[in-house]
């Protein structure tokens, strides 16, 4: 009896082990996901500018993928400039824009010029390359650390980088351009992302609309190459060179000595002149008389400009009752792409809204629309890039170009 007892229990343990065994071999297998594809609304074409390469050009979103099990899934964007992805190196960060286990990957303008360039696109109009063309974008999905990847859809997005614009020189000058930077150039600051540039308008001459303020160290430096702080030209240097200096200007007497604005803040037209050896300002220029020589612009929308009175955008007075200006304006479809015209510096009293203009019975660029946010602001809703804003007070209309 004893002996049955003990092949029973023995029967029972071998079979619980052999059922313990297979549990123990048991795997969940995830299934490819189906439904791996992006949820960004994509623009019909991106026009890419080299001169806000940081911007965001497009934010790449997409939904869970369901691999059928609960499972930690790294999500890759990744891109290449033939659809079939034969170009694609897995090694090049070119062609790997990120990874993530969330559902979003941002990419910049910059990155998307780099890919256009190596797709073969320039914006040189003297080349016979093209500036427009397509670049193509997937997404890949891995579970866990070592799964196989799912791949989405191939994304063709269309891409156009902004031609040069072909500069007309008047004159010949030892440089085409001459910049500044300073804290009296509030629209530069001593921030060589945004330079005052005075263009080469005559043999041996330089001169253009600037902003001074007189706020503050109110200081600034001429420079013959942009970013470059060793090619500097402070008051001394004209001095010895035996130029005669407008008397808005003076030694600044800091460490560089640079030039010190100490006149009424406002727009001048600067001129300096090789060969008279002279430096003067006279009244900002244009072709035109309005009620202001410059309307400014401020707001989240205005790519070098935002809510910051630091380095507002100009519209200049450039025909009887025209203001107009170039600018680069951003969408990306939220409160980041309002902004606001004002008639008086640093004045927020003097705002013109989008209602101020519409109540005047101007017609405005479909484009622009009223913002509906607290102040009922502009807001782009184009193609992020560079346009020329022009306000005509004679046809009561306000257009991009």
């Amino acid at each position: 009896m004893k002996n049955l007892k003990f092949i029973v229990l023995t029967c029972i343990a071998v079979l619980s082990f052999a059922a313990c065994q297979q549990d123990d071999d048991l795997e969940f297998v995830a299934t490819e996901a189906t439904d791996l594809a992006f949820s960004t609304t994509f623009l019909d074409n991106y026009v890419l500018n080299s001169t806000v390469s940081d911007n965001l050009a497009e934010r790449f979103t997409w939904n869970n993928a369901d691999f059928g099990v609960a499972t930690n899934v790294t999500y890759s964007l990744q891109a290449a400039t033939l659809a079939d992805f034969s170009d694609y190196i897995a090694s090049d960060e070119l062609y790997n824009l990120g990874n993530t286990s969330g559902n979003e990957i941002p990419v910049t303008v910059g990155q998307m010029i780099d890919l256009a360039e190596a797709a073969g696109l320039d914006n040189d109009p003297a080349t016979e390359a093209s500036n427009v063309g397509s670049l193509y974008f997937r997404l890949m999905a891995v579970v866990g650390d070592e799964g196989l990847p799912t791949m989405s859809d191939v994304q063709a997005l269309n891409v156009e980088l902004q031609e040069q614009t072909e500069v007309i020189e008047t004159g010949e000058c030892e440089v085409d351009i001459l910049y500044a930077v300073g804290a009296g150039l509030p629209t530069a600051g001593w921030d060589w992302g945004t330079p005052v540039e005075l263009a080469c308008t005559q043999d041996g001459v330089w001169s253009g609309n600037v902003e001074f303020s007189a706020d503050g160290d109110a200081n600034f430096r001429f420079f013959t190459v942009s970013g470059d702080w060793a090619t500097g030209r402070n008051y001394p240097y004209y001095v010895d060179a035996g130029y005669a200096i407008d008397s808005n200007f003076e030694n600044a007497m800091d460490d560089d000595n640079n030039f010190k604005f100490v006149g009424t803040s406002g727009v001048y037209f600067l001129t300096i002149d090789t060969n008279s050896l002279q430096i003067t300002l006279g009244p900002a220029q244009g072709d035109g008389t309005c009620e202001f020589d410059v309307i400014y612009g401020v707001g989240a929308g205005l790519v070098d400009t935002g809510w910051d009175w630091g380095n507002p955008a100009q519209f200049v007075c450039t025909a009887d009752g025209v203001w107009s200006g170039s600018v680069a304006l951003q969408n990306n479809g939220g409160a980041d792409n309002n902004f606001r015209f004002f008639t008086i510096l640093d004045d927020w009293a003097s705002g013109r809204n989008y209602p101020f203009y519409v109540d005047a019975g101007y017609t405005i660029d479909s484009e622009l629309v009223d913002a509906m946010d607290d102040d009922n602001n502009f807001a782009f809703i184009g193609t992020t890039g560079t346009y020329t804003i022009t306000i005509d007070t004679n046809n009561l209309t306000i257009n991009l170009d």
